[in-house]
């Protein structure tokens, strides 16, 4: 296992997204001489100020990976998913806005060129696998942390990124969910049970561990 890249400050832009008729906010970042590129996919509220989420895209980052974090939700689709809890699973809203998400960065002139791949937590694991059957030509791999692979149903047989499936020992339901979803792929994928943690990868060590994991396989990958 390779050591983790040190990590150095990094210029991030906050970018707006068209998506029809819909505008999503991003968090954007471009080292200056990228390798690879990585969209976050997660279905949850303010994806791009949630603290896990932007240590590892300093992570990548210092591995020479341009980020781009999106809230995949408006802030009006945020405020009825806290009602209702039904917009963060629905995976074929999210994976289409990944696609956007991903179409849109290419247009930038240092990003066109790059390979692409997602890093998805939550329910955001089965629209990135969704995005990546639907695009198997873009999406070059595939990371989920904690994450609900089984949403993505049956495209799960027809994505071809190589897949990484990192869960927590003591997430006994994940565990077994992500076990089964790898089970069903045909594509190159592995699981990695983090030892001790949990849901949440609060132990002491978790989420360094998640880092390394990502960071090797984009690098992997990707570069």
């Amino acid at each position: 296992m390779s050591t983790p890249p040190l990590v150095k400050p990094r210029h991030v832009e906050a970018v707006q997204i068209p998506v029809g008729s819909r505008t999503l906010t991003a968090d954007l970042a471009i080292p200056d001489r990228p390798r690879g590129f990585v969209i976050f996919a997660d279905g949850g509220a303010h994806s791009r100020l949630d603290a896990r989420n932007r240590q590892l895209a300093d992570l990548l980052g210092a591995s020479d990976l341009a980020t781009l974090v999106p809230d995949l939700l408006t802030e009006e689709e945020e405020e009825t998913d806290a009602r209702t809890g039904r917009l963060r699973f629905d995976v074929t809203l999210l994976a289409s806005r990944l696609i956007a998400s991903c179409t849109w960065a290419q247009q930038h002139a240092a990003m066109h060129h790059l390979p692409v791949g997602l890093f998805a937590i939550g329910s955001g694991a089965g629209a990135a696998l969704l995005a990546a059957a639907q695009q198997p030509r873009i999406f070059r791999a595939v990371v989920a942390r904690g994450g609900r692979p089984d949403l993505a149903g049956s495209a799960l047989r027809r994505v071809l990124s190589p897949t990484l499936l990192i869960v927590g020992e003591r997430d006994d339901h994940a565990v077994d969910l992500n076990r089964r979803a790898a089970e069903r792929m045909l594509t190159d994928v592995q699981v990695e049970v983090v030892p001790g943690a949990t849901e949440s990868f609060e132990q002491p060590g978790a989420l360094d561990r998640v880092g390394q994991l990502t960071c090797d396989w984009f690098r992997s990958r990707l570069t």
